[in-house]
């Protein structure tokens, strides 16, 4: 029904009470409920995921993919409960105004009554005999009655729209507080997913330190590093070759026009690692280093640095998830080690388009972006194009 009565200045207030709107706050309560109970039984069972680990831990790539998939799932269940809290935050703020206009609503209603049960008080039954006094003939005597039938009537409906008022508020509140609930469970989720996939990284990290520590010839380790960015190269010229094979409009309408690209993983400047010759942390050897470490926490967002066409958005077990954007003219952007991936391949995107999340996946001990640039064929320092 809709609720109508006069206001101070004599302005006619609406509201809509209805029983659908009162169920609608039941089903709010029942759903909220729901969503606490589904974020209980979707949480990592962390145990189970550690003892599926120790079977591949003989071979290193397998253990190492093994829990790069495990990682990116988490991510992934991250990221889920970021936006069902951001809708949650947003869900709080409109049933706080929805509570709080019902307020409003309710204490004008009041207000209303107590002026029309206070004129009752002071005219008692005189208005409607008054009324009949006044009729000029039988009819309009009935007439007479029947309004006053109405004004009887009409009283009633005011104490059933306040009634009704009155219970929309309680469900509204019970609501608020089962919606609060549930966002504070999704919080408690989130946190214990993050804490999982610190637990994993941990523990990848230990095991190929330990797999390293365990090479005593170094010319082997040399070897085997040389071997991992063998396999990186021949995948990224593989892609390359294919790019420009490919004589279909996608991945041609770009073309490079000199502009300067966007940082690719904001509010994170700090380089762990530089472009060029360096001393391999492990090895003790210069080897070339083809990109620049950034190093961001987990699940930071990581943006495409110009606009262009996804060539590959996959994973690798050396890059583990990696994404490679073409620009055009032969300039293509390569982003490595991600937690998870938010495009595909032949997808368009724009500069500054989110298209994944900082992680340690593939040969990678901690958390960090590896941005790499390359042009017709050959890495390229990235402070080429970057600010």
């Amino acid at each position: 029904m809709v609720s109508s009565f006069w206001g101070d200045k004599g302005i006619v207030v609406k509201a809509e009470v209805t029983e659908e709107s009162i169920k609608e706050k039941e089903n709010q309560i029942s759903n909220a409920k729901k969503e606490r109970d589904s974020l209980k039984n979707a949480k990592t069972d962390l145990e189970k995921v550690k003892k599926q680990l120790e079977t591949s831990k003989s071979n290193l790539n397998a253990y190492i993919s093994q829990i790069d998939a495990s990682l990116t799932d988490i991510q992934q269940k991250i990221d889920t409960l970021n936006d069902q809290i951001t809708e949650k935050e947003n869900q709080i703020e409109t049933t706080t105004q929805e509570l709080h206009e019902a307020e409003r609503i309710q204490q004008e209603q009041y207000e209303a009554m107590k002026k029309r049960i206070k004129f009752m008080y002071e005219r008692g039954d005189t208005i409607y005999f008054e009324l009949l006094l006044e009729s000029g003939s039988f009819a309009d005597m009935l007439n007479k009655a029947e309004y006053i039938e109405r004004l009887s009537s009409y009283d009633r409906d005011k104490l059933d729209e306040y009634i009704a008022t009155t219970q929309l508020i309680s469900l509204t509140k019970q609501a608020l507080e089962e919606e609060k609930e549930t966002l504070d469970e999704a919080k408690a989720s989130r946190e214990a997913e993050q804490d999982n996939l610190e637990q994993l990284l941990q523990a990848k990290s230990a095991e190929l330190n330990s797999v390293k520590a365990d090479i005593n010839d170094k010319e082997a380790a040399i070897r085997e590093y040389e071997a991992e960015i063998k396999a990186e190269n021949a995948a990224i010229a593989a892609l390359e070759k294919e790019v420009a094979a490919d004589k279909a409009a996608l991945y041609s309408k770009y073309k490079y026009d000199g502009g300067v690209f966007t940082w690719p993983c904001p509010n994170y400047t700090r380089i762990s690692d530089n472009f060029g010759m360096r001393m391999h942390p492990t090895l003790g050897v210069e080897k070339m280093h083809n990109g620049i470490d950034l190093a961001a926490p987990a699940g930071s967002a990581i943006l495409a640095a110009y606009e262009g066409t996804v060539v590959v958005a996959a994973y690798e077990g050396s890059m583990g998830n990696y994404i490679m954007i073409s620009h055009g003219n032969g300039l293509y952007t390569i982003y490595m080690h991600c937690s998870a991936l938010y495009v595909s391949k032949g997808q368009d995107v724009s500069a500054g388009t989110k298209i994944a999340a900082v992680g340690s996946t593939g040969r990678s001990t901690g958390n960090h972006l590896h941005f790499g640039v390359r042009l017709n064929g050959a890495y390229v320092s990235p402070w080429n194009y970057l600010k």
